[in-house]
């Protein structure tokens, strides 16, 4: 309320509110002391004793006897009016928040990191600011207007959106709270601002619209370090989630594309790409472009592309060497400095860009090669505050390359042992034509013990081998080789195929056992290996198989249009203890038949793991049409299993058997007198004749004399004699004997005994096999050079 005091203190005038203070009317008031009006009043004198105005508290007595808490102003006025004093009384609690209100007000228009606007309803009236300076703008009048607004302030792309939020709040009076936007200020376009933006909608005593308030808080710190944690959990999640040196490459270039870069791109030396070691960057070393990102378009053309090299020069080498980044914030200058290299600086920089920063990819004592990256002329350019980030961030990803680079050297490693424990993948010989095919798994794990072979048997025949090793990795590779030497030495018995696959077995718990006793198993033990061994006679065309938890073989009949079903079941797998004996199969196969063996799926696990039947039955077919070399057939069979990724690896083996034609085998029978050894000699010489190799009569005439009549001697008839005109002259005696011979050195005073020490001599190879009715010792001899028999025998077609 307001009373007009005259110089002794009596009421002369005041407003109505006096009643809401006092609870007195006007008329109880005027004309009476004002200090009857007051608790303990001080005197009069002592309030009017000052010039000027002044400013104290008072406690107003009401008329039902409480109290009341005000704050008086007391303003002078002309002495010459007869009311000299005039006073101002408002209740305590309401001065105290007016106080407060203006303080606030106050302490917001001068505030640097808090910016105001306060706008009237009237549209045309823009965003006035409160605050300029908060805006980097000056107080003073901008362009003409009283007070300058939001869209002097800041560059057109962020006032217009932030303004259409301030009219969607006057437009529906909701509140907005702490939107995010950036703010780039008009005189400072490249520096990245962000703020905070809060505002309502303001209302007259009658609850109209009256206009709008907002409040701007600069959030530019928490901003950068809350992208900037949201950047490195990102490059967290990213990398080092593959263990290929490309993805990890590819995968660093498109996390930092558009947050932290326009423009992308991850340069590598060969030898990481190729998995070898690299302690640093010599000059001249070529660095490949490996993987590039771009926020929008494509790649700019003018600038090294991906798969292109580049050399290192002395100056780059000394800066990767040092191990620190390189922060070039105007590439313009870099520009305008000094002799330029078009033919370098070309390819580095594109048209677009403003600034760079070079990053070198360093870890455990590598330096593998370089991230650059670019912003173009809209963004703040790169400076030192940019440097740890990306120093963070190359770290991680030069981990991530390392571990794929060495994943890399020592799968190839594994994967070197393991192709070189296996046979050339492609043979030709006169009892089958093959094709090998190895595909290591898609998988971390890589190459396991999948392995196929092909042992070439005594009398031309030969053996195809196909079978797996549980694991993955060196000790898969190291235990394949040893299963693959165990096979090869039981094959040089000519056993028959279940009992090479008994002994296979024994051989391989006893092996087990020691790994068990050695300590704890390591991937890659024999225990559970799988086996399938096939024997095919060129001659007869008699094929025997058994297979030792390894799938048969697919089947497919020459220019047949179908596949007929396994016949040859997967038996008890080796190393698994006391089941069912091994069976033997028997088949006999016609020239152009076809064989594809499979390593099928490790033991115990589910038979659909192994490569899609279709696939083998499909590859088989084509086979057996005889118009498709067998390699080719084999590259296409691998190019199929590689469409599809796989959890293990397999080996397949592709055999298109032969026959070597009757006129190229001679056979004679004799009985057990010794008259029949003189016999036996004319015929191979008469046939040695009619094959043009009489150069060979002699040794062999030597070979079959003894052989036939240790045979007489010793075992009996009947006794058959086989000749085989092969890539080698092989002679066969068989006799119904199980005693096998042995090679000794006869004395000086014996007799005899020479027999076999002359057949050692004069044959290349000899050696001999149990048979069902007995025993065949064979020989192999080389032919003569120049002789028509220098070549592999025909084949039947």
């Amino acid at each position: 309320m307001a009373l007009l005091a005259d110089a002794d203190g009596v009421v002369r005038q005041c407003t109505d509110s006096v009643r809401d203070l006092t609870g007195r009317g006007r008329q109880e008031v005027v004309g009476r002391p004002l200090e009857e009006l007051v608790v303990d009043p001080p005197r009069f004198a002592q309030w009017t004793g000052h010039d000027g105005p002044r400013e104290f508290g008072a406690v107003l007595r009401h008329r039902d006897g409480h109290r009341v808490e005000v704050a008086a102003s007391l303003v002078p006025l002309p002495r010459d009016d007869a009311r000299p004093f005039l006073f101002l009384l408002v209740p305590a609690e309401h001065a105290r928040r007016h106080r407060q209100g203006r303080d606030l007000a106050r302490a917001l228009l001068d505030q640097d990191r808090v910016g105001l606007i306060l706008r009237d309803a009237a549209p045309e009236n823009g965003w006035p600011l409160a605050n300029p300076g908060f805006f980097g703008l000056p107080a003073s009048a901008q362009g003409g207007r009283p007070c300058p607004a939001l869209a002097d302030a800041l560059v057109d792309e962020d006032a217009e959106e932030i303004e259409a939020r301030l009219r969607e709040v006057m437009r529906t009076g909701e509140p907005l709270v702490d939107f995010e936007h950036a703010a780039r200020r008009r005189g400072e376009p490249t520096v990245d601002r962000q703020v905070s933006v809060s505002a309502f909608r303001l209302h007259d005593s009658s609850r109209r619209p009256s206009g709008a308030a907002a409040v701007f808080i600069d959030i530019t710190g928490q901003f950068v370090a809350r992208q900037r944690l949201t950047l490195l959990h990102a490059v967290a999640n990213r990398l080092g989630q593959s263990l290929d040196v490309t993805h990890n490459a590819e995968e660093l270039a498109s996390v930092l594309v558009p947050d932290f870069a326009d423009h992308a791109y991850v340069d590598l030396s060969d030898t990481v790409l190729e998995g070898g070691d690299t302690a640093g960057l010599e000059p001249g070393t070529v660095l490949r472009r490996v993987a590039v990102a771009t926020a929008a378009g494509p790649w700019p053309a003018e600038v090294l592309q991906p798969g292109g090299t580049l050399r290192v020069r002395d100056v780059e080498s000394e800066a990767l060497a040092a191990g620190a980044p390189v922060v070039v914030p105007d590439l313009a200058k870099l520009s305008d400095t000094g002799p330029v290299d078009r033919g370098r600086t070309q390819p580095l920089f594109p048209a677009s860009a403003a600034s760079a920063l070079f990053v070198p990819l360093l870890a455990r004592g590598h330096a593998f090669g370089v991230l650059g990256l670019w912003r173009g002329a809209g963004r703040q350019p790169y400076s030192a505050a940019d440097v740890p980030l990306a120093e963070v961030i190359t770290s991680r990803a030069a981990l991530s390359l390392d571990n794929a680079r060495r994943y890399r050297r020592e799968r190839d490693t594994v994967e070197t042992l393991q192709r070189s424990l296996l046979p050339a993948p492609d043979t030709r010989m006169s009892a089958a034509e093959t094709a090998g095919v190895y595909a290591p798994a898609h998988t971390p794990a890589g190459t396991g013990g999948s392995w196929y072979d092909v042992v070439r048997l005594s009398g031309s025949r030969v053996a195809f081998v196909s079978g797996k090793v549980v694991g993955h990795g060196v000790h898969a590779a190291a235990a394949m080789g040893r299963l693959r030497s165990a096979v090869h030495a039981l094959a040089d018995l000519d056993l028959p195929p279940d009992e090479l696959l008994s002994h296979l077995d024994d051989l391989v718990a006893r092996l087990g056992e020691n790994d068990r006793s050695e300590g704890p198993s390591v991937a890659g033990s024999l225990h559970g290996a799988t086996c399938l061994y096939i024997t095919y006679d060129p001659v007869t065309g008699e094929c025997h198989a058994a297979s030792a938890g390894n799938p048969g073989p697919v089947l497919a009949r020459r220019r047949a249009t179908s596949v007929p079903e396994t016949v040859v079941r997967p038996g008890r797998w080796l190393g698994g203890g006391v089941g069912d004996p091994f069976a033997t199969v028997e088949l006999v196969l016609q020239p152009g038949d076809v064989l594809v063996l499979h390593s099928g799926p490790p033991a115990g696990a589910a038979q659909e793991t192994a490569p899609e039947s279709g696939r083998l039955r499909d590859s088989a077919l084509a086979a057996a049409r005889g118009d498709v070399p067998l390699p080719s057939v084999a590259e296409q069979l691998l190019r199929d299993l590689n469409r599809t990724p796989r959890p293990e690896d397999v080996a397949l083996l592709l055999a298109r058997v032969d026959r070597i034609r009757p006129e190229r085998t001679a056979y004679w029978e004799f009985r057990a007198d010794l008259d029949q050894a003189s016999r036996a000699r004319e015929l191979v010489t008469a046939q040695l004749a009619e094959w043009g190799l009489d150069d060979m009569a002699f040794s062999t005439e030597l070979i079959v004399s003894e052989l036939v009549t240790n045979a007489i001697r010793h075992a009996g008839g009947p006794i058959g004699l086989r000749l085989i005109r092969d890539a080698r002259l092989v002679c066969e005696v068989s006799d119904p004997s199980q005693a096998q011979p042995h090679l000794r050195r006869a004395r000086m005073s014996d007799e005899g005994g020479r027999g076999l020490f002359l057949i050692a001599q004069l044959a290349d190879r000899w050696g001999s096999r149990y048979t069902a009715g007995g025993k065949t010792i064979w020989t192999e001899q080389s032919y003569p050079s120049g002789t028509p028999g220098d070549a592999p025998a025909d084949a039947e077609r």
